[in-house]
């Protein structure tokens, strides 16, 4: 019996990498971003006709449709379970790169990839993480969390290459064509292998991880409560930081790359997507080992001097193709700790009972610090021409996260009846007494 659950678990967890290594089609933008900037630049009939200021758009407005369609989408996988969600996710994404396959107009490549495209991510994203944590104990929640959301991460190592591939040969619209039926297929079919446990069903693991489920099962917080306390704001906060400034790394990566390595500048997305997967894997195993606070704190300062770093670097003409690709790497590498670590904080700290809906209001600071930071790091380079004032302002940034984190503790379990340490009216210490006194002191 142990080993079928086992065996259901582990189908789950990579039931939920298979969903993400198809809806990270996100992190591809700056393949797509380039052949709109060249089509514009190129001119002629069936062109695409945009802003340059606003190449980011839909992709900024897709990380905020993303991030809020994770409230509606955690409270469907909460109530309905994880199948019915993630197998919506794949209609939306299927209809939003199907209708942008058919034009090149600016607003419905913002309501298609942007609204669509974006809120079918949000409802597969929520569906795959949560089931996965519920068939694993508490002392595993780092790892699970950073192999699942690993597969959004690792995404780009294929598709960005094959977008590469497909757009020069077919162009862009019919390779939007491709990515929609196909995810359609994949998301659609490994949605239903995703399911919870039974009810009742307590995962197996030490005594230290079991007496910490116990513990969990006491503090299961609703959203109202959650959303009311300070600590919840403080992860809200870091968050925004943490992944704004990688989204906008990542939304422009392929830009960067460009001038040292021209065509091949795919390969830097490609590249940096093996380090995003790796940051939230890594990140994962290390949080159960240091704690969560030493190990976001660590990465956030890591992200800081990398952000410095790549000043003289992206602006130098002489850069080699090495340092941008390293560049990157370490990049996606500590933006990636964060997707690992802030759904373990959600778990441990406010319990699974309404996980979807508690990490789906955390994750809008996904959501709106790239949608923020990426429109921002845009229109400063369409004035100067450079990404110096957008890495300065990321440094910045960082380091107050950083700062922030530090400060983070637990929130107080919440209190129950068995918890006020009394023994009962006419019962003697040897009747209880004397081991709750015991209790009180661990």
């Amino acid at each position: 019996m142990s080993q079928a659950v086992k065996n259901k678990g582990w189908t789950v967890a990579l039931a939920g990498i298979g969903i993400n290594l198809a809806l990270g089609i996100l992190y591809t933008w700056s393949i797509f971003q380039g052949a709109i900037k060249q089509s514009i630049e190129k001119g002629g009939e069936g062109a695409f006709n945009w802003n340059l200021a606003s190449l980011n758009d839909p992709y900024a407005v897709c990380c905020l449709m993303f991030a809020f369609s994770m409230i509606p989408a955690g409270k469907c996988q909460d109530k309905f379970g994880p199948r019915l969600t993630a197998f919506i996710g794949a209609v939306l994404v299927g209809v939003g790169l199907l209708w942008i396959s058919q034009t090149t107009d600016y607003l419905s490549w913002v309501l298609g990839f942007g609204v669509l495209t974006g809120s079918g991510i949000g409802f597969g994203y929520s569906a795959a993480t949560p089931p996965a944590l519920k068939w694993f104990p508490a002392e595993k929640t780092g790892l699970i969390a950073g192999l699942v959301v690993a597969g959004f991460g690792l995404a780009s190592v294929y598709i960005a290459p094959l977008s590469s591939y497909l757009v020069g040969v077919w162009g862009l619209q019919k390779a939007m064509m491709f990515f929609g039926v196909s995810f359609f297929i994949v998301v659609g079919s490994f949605s239903m292998l995703l399911m919870n446990p039974p009810k009742g069903f307590v995962p197996g693991g030490s005594a230290a991880a079991t007496s910490q489920a116990k513990k969990a099962s006491q503090t299961e917080a609703l959203p109202s409560e959650v959303i009311r306390t300070p600590v919840f704001w403080k992860l809200w906060f870091i968050f925004f930081i943490g992944a704004g400034v990688g989204l906008m790394v990542i939304g422009s990566v392929a830009g960067m790359a460009k001038k040292s390595m021209g065509e091949a500048a795919f390969l830097a997305v490609a590249i940096m997507a093996i380090g995003n997967a790796g940051g939230r894997v890594v990140a994962g195993i290390v949080s159960d080992k240091i704690g969560r606070n030493a190990t976001l704190a660590t990465m956030l300062a890591l992200q800081a001097i990398l952000m410095l770093i790549a000043i003289p670097t992206v602006g130098s003409q002489g850069t080699g193709p090495l340092m941008i690709v390293l560049l990157a790497t370490f990049i996606g590498f500590n933006y990636g700790t964060n997707l690992a670590l802030f759904p373990s904080y959600a778990k441990t700290w406010w319990g699974l009972k309404s996980f979807g809906v508690n990490y789906g209001i955390l994750f809008t600071s996904w959501g709106l610090g790239g949608f923020i930071l990426t429109r921002v790091s845009q229109m400063l380079y369409t004035q100067t021409g450079t990404f110096t004032y957008s890495f300065v302002t990321a440094a910045v940034l960082l380091a107050v996260g950083a700062a922030v984190t530090l400060t983070l503790k637990a929130p107080e379990p919440a209190t129950v009846p068995e918890a006020r340490f009394e023994p009962a009216l006419g019962l003697a210490m040897a009747d209880g007494g004397e081991k709750i006194e015991k209790d009180k002191t661990k």
